[in-house]
């Protein structure tokens, strides 16, 4: 039997193609379990995995996306059974491993996390990575001492993945939301997931040459990078932590080491690729618990794997505002 995905191949040296496919199962790499792909997203990553020269696929053909949830088809391992939900973020499927943009999918079983109950495989998906990272960035605030009662938490990036979740995240647990936007027309958007205010893009990312400024945000899930980063830092609340995400704003950090000795600010690295599976597994709890599910159909647009193309190339151009679900199977 064949089967669906989004193909891409390297037509030149400077050149790649996406298509729609049908391909045979023979065509998967390797592991033990085999996934009936339901659904699966498109995110900044995908949408470089289809530029020429992006530094993350090594061969080609290669089928892209960075998550997907599904039914288990097949397993050689005990700990899964055909018929059995699950959901895969990270470990680089998408990258150098075939992802989710396909109606089947093989992986490693240390890969999956059992979905958890009250979600559905679409409600997975429209949480995703961005989703993951997210409560991964809330958890590691929290386990710094972050409370409600310490001040404003500031989320940039905010009308983006990462940044909707989490402001949808904070807000339901009680804590003030300021988020960050560039784009005016969000703002209504932003609200209505549990932002308290919206700060202007251009307040935030000014370039200053001092360290230091006011005490203003008593923590920071940063999804941009680059010299929004660096400024929020010099803003931080004595004893503040930022976790740091995303690096759409590039990877240089332009400020020195006063904040993180006067002021005591922690800067906290968020990575959703390779988390142990206890980590994996609480933080999809969290997410089941702590995520109010009735906003997510305010921040999900679906598509087709036709789509994925095009929608790539919007989410590059930071013109897609919250998270893209694919239905592989239309």
């Amino acid at each position: 039997m064949t089967f669906k995905a989004l193909v891409v191949e390297q037509s030149g040296e400077a050149e790649v193609s996406a298509t729609v496919q049908q391909l045979t199962e023979d065509r998967l790499p390797s592991g033990n379990v085999t996934v009936a792909v339901e659904f699966s997203t498109v995110n900044y990553k995908d949408g470089l995995c289809l530029q020429p020269k992006n530094g993350l696929v090594r061969e080609y053909p290669h089928v892209p996306g960075i998550d997907f949830a599904g039914t288990v088809e097949t397993s050689d391992d005990l700990r899964y059974k055909p018929g059995d939900q699950v959901v895969l973020t990270g470990w680089r499927v998408g990258e150098t491993h075939w992802g989710g943009l396909s109606q089947k999918a093989r992986v490693n079983a240390d890969w999956l996390v059992p979905l958890p109950d009250g979600l559905t495989t679409k409600q997975a998906m429209a949480i995703g990575t961005a989703g993951f990272a997210a409560v991964l960035a809330v958890v590691a605030l929290e386990d710094h001492g972050l409370k409600p009662d310490r001040g404003e938490v500031l989320v940039t990036g905010a009308a983006g993945g990462v940044g909707s979740i989490a402001t949808a995240i904070l807000g339901n647990l009680g804590y003030e939301v300021a988020a960050v936007t560039g784009r005016p027309e969000t703002e209504d958007y932003l609200k209505s997931l549990g932002a308290s205010r919206i700060v202007a893009r251009s307040d935030i990312d000014t370039v200053t040459k001092r360290p230091l400024e006011s005490e203003t945000w008593a923590g920071c899930v940063d999804a941009v990078g680059g010299e929004m980063l660096a400024r929020v830092i010099g803003q931080m609340k004595y004893g503040g932590s930022v976790a740091a995400v995303g690096l759409a704003g590039g990877a240089k950090l332009p400020t020195s080491v006063i904040p993180f000795l006067l002021r005591g600010v922690n800067l906290l690295g968020i990575d959703s690729v390779m988390q142990p599976y206890e980590n994996r597994l609480r933080a999809w709890q969290r997410i089941a618990t702590d995520l109010p599910l009735k906003k997510l159909d305010a921040m999900t647009h679906s598509a087709t794997l036709a789509d994925v193309p095009t929608l790539a190339t919007e989410i590059l151009k930071g013109n897609i505002r919250g998270r893209v679900v694919v239905d592989v199977n239309h």
